[in-house]
């Protein structure tokens, strides 16, 4: 097998792995009464003893951080890891694994739109054409959700939340290039993790009962699972196919992302597959591939 096929092999099972994540969060829903912060809360413990043994030479080497930048690997992180996270996990109480991850999907139009509003980057007709196709194809989907639902209210609350997850992820990116230019890439997102975890930790302590963590093990199962399998291996997967192909392509690869979740949920959760769904994800994934070509060059 060549770099360039071993590359393209690592950038799908990546995809594979992130997409792996909202259907860990459902399962995990359905086998115990938990809430957002308490799943999130579980899933950020495991985490972390997987990152630091990873990760820790990279804490150890570079540039010492001063107070400024501090302040700023704590407000990338908080946006990026805690209320990225936070709000997705409590969309997914409302919407389907399938169309969560197509609205997430739309986090590099976003991107793109802070970085010309706040960074001063030029604004592309390809962003304008990445907009209007992702926001088409986020409303189609959702008219599927709405399609099988009991409340449409409920669905526009998880929409929104979810929503507010590509945001904040968005701001994540836009604005810790400052942050990686200085510190590196996978420092920075270390420490932003870090940040993170301690947050989700005193959200949880400040909002609910310690006798909230005693879940059937099957809970504890999932959060393990999607700890390792949705989110440490997957950014390591990611970061080994970058070196083999580049950004470029791996982000490409990375468009299989909402057919990988919207097929998982048909056969794992057994939820509804639309015509609305389908039509919807074309159009998100066209806006998508229409930015990364612009960004890209």
């Amino acid at each position: 097998m060549t770099s360039h096929q071993q590359g393209f092999l690592l950038a799908t099972l990546a995809a594979f792995g992130f997409s792996l994540k909202a259907i860990f969060v459902k399962l995990a829903y359905g086998a115990g009464e938990i809430d957002a912060i308490t799943l999130l809360a579980l899933r950020m413990a495991f985490s972390l003893p997987l990152f630091l043994v990873v990760g820790m030479s990279a804490l150890r080497h570079g540039p010492t951080l001063t107070a400024k930048d501090w302040l700023l690997v704590s407000a990338v992180g908080l946006a990026g890891y805690y209320g990225a996270s936070i709000l997705d996990f409590m969309g997914l109480q409302y919407i389907s694994a399938g169309l969560e991850r197509l609205i997430l999907f739309t986090y590099p139009a976003m991107t793109v739109l802070l970085a010309v509003i706040f960074l001063g980057k030029q604004l592309h007709r390809r962003l304008v054409l990445s907009l209007v196709l992702c926001s088409a194809g986020v409303m189609i989907a959702s008219a599927g959700d709405l399609q099988f639902s009991d409340s449409t209210g409920d669905v526009w609350l998880g929409v929104g939340l979810v929503f507010g997850s590509a945001l904040s992820y968005a701001c994540y990116n836009a604005f810790s290039e400052v942050a990686v230019k200085k510190l590196g890439s996978r420092k920075v997102s270390l420490l932003a993790m870090l940040v993170s975890i301690a947050a989700v930790q005193l959200h949880f302590v400040l909002s609910s009962p310690l006798s909230g963590l005693a879940q059937p093990m099957s809970v504890y199962g999932y959060a393990m699972a999607m700890a390792l399998f949705a989110t440490v291996i997957p950014v390591f997967l990611q970061a080994s196919a970058i070196r083999h192909i580049g950004a470029a392509d791996t982000a490409l690869v990375g468009t299989l992302g909402p057919v990988i979740t919207i097929a998982l949920g048909w056969v794992i959760l057994s939820e509804p597959l639309s015509a609305a769904q389908i039509g919807g994800t074309a159009l998100v994934i066209a806006g998508v591939l229409a930015i990364k070509r612009n960004t890209t060059g």
